[in-house]
C-alpha cells in the first residue's frame, strides 16, 4: 500500500513587484505519507510558509505539479481548489482565528455545518473533539474566556474534527509558552495519528521537529532531509 497522500515535485515559486523579482522556492519536492508527521524547518524567509500556502492550494506554484491521490491539484480552478481544502485539508495557524461571537462548540461546529452536515451531528461530533483536547468544560466559552493554551486547543480541535486526510500547521504553538507547547503538540500529534492524517508542520522550534516521524530542512527554496 502506498501511504503517500500528497507530493510535490520540483515546485518553484518567485514573487514580483514592478521590476523586481524575488526567487522563494527553487525547485523544493517532498512527500507527505498517512500517519506520519513531518515538520519543515529553516531561517525567516526561507519559504517555509510559502511552500505550506501552496501544499494547502492558498497559493499557485509557476511550475511544478502537486499531486494529491494522484490528481494535480495545481489543475483545478480557484472553486475546485475550495471545494478540496474543504473536504481534505485541516489547517491549524500559530493564531487560533477563532470567531470571537461565538462559543467554543459553535467554533468547532462551524466547518462541519459548512460541509453540509446536519446540526445534531455536528454539535456531537464537536463535541467528541472538544472533549478529546481536554475542553469538557468549555463548551459554552468565547475565545475571550479562554487561555492561550485553551484557545489553541479550540483551533486544533476545530481543524481535526472534520477528519481530514491532511493537516497543515503553521507554528501551531508559537504563541505558547514552553509547557502548553509541549502538551498542545503531544495532544496534536496523538490525536492526527489516531485518525490516520498525514501533517505537514512548519515549525521554529527544533525540539518539537525532533519529535515528528520526519525533519526537513528548507533553505534558498529547495529541501533536504535534516
Amino acid at each position: 500500500m502506498n501511504d503517500t497522500i500528497l507530493k510535490a515535485l520540483n515546485i518553484r515559486k518567485a514573487y514580483r513587484e514592478g521590476s523586481i523579482s524575488t526567487q522563494v522556492l527553487r525547485g523544493a519536492s517532498m512527500e507527505a505519507r498517512r500517519g506520519m508527521a513531518t515538520a519543515i524547518i529553516g531561517r525567516s524567509g526561507s519559504g517555509k510558509s510559502t511552500l505550506l500556502h501552496i501544499l494547502g492550494t492558498l497559493d499557485t506554484p509557476d511550475s511544478g505539479s502537486l499531486m494529491f491521490n494522484g490528481e494535480d491539484l495545481t489543475k483545478l480552478s480557484d472553486s475546485q481548489k475550495a471545494a478540496f481544502r474543504s473536504k481534505n485539508l485541516g489547517f491549524v495557524y500559530q493564531f487560533h482565528h477563532l470567531l470571537p461571537d461565538f462559543s467554543a462548540l459553535e467554533n468547532v461546529m462551524m466547518p462541519l455545518l459548512i460541509a453540509g452536515m446536519g446540526m445534531r451531528q455536528a454539535r456531537q461530533r464537536a463535541a467528541e473533539y472538544l472533549s478529546l483536547v481536554g475542553l469538557e468544560g468549555k463548551f459554552s466559552s468565547r475565545p475571550s474566556e479562554m487561555s492561550g493554551g485553551e484557545r489553541q486547543r479550540a483551533a486544533i480541535a476545530r481543524a481535526l474534527c472534520p477528519r481530514p486526510s491532511l493537516i497543515l500547521a503553521d507554528e501551531p504553538t508559537g504563541n505558547l509558552d514552553a509547557k502548553n507547547a509541549q502538551a498542545v503538540f503531544d495532544l496534536f500529534t496523538t490525536l492526527t495519528k489516531k485518525d490516520g492524517a498525514a501533517v505537514v508542520m512548519v515549525t521554529h522550534d527544533n525540539s518539537l521537529a525532533a519529535r515528528c516521524d520526519r525533519v526537513l530542512t528548507i533553505s534558498d527554496g529547495v529541501i533536504a532531509d535534516a
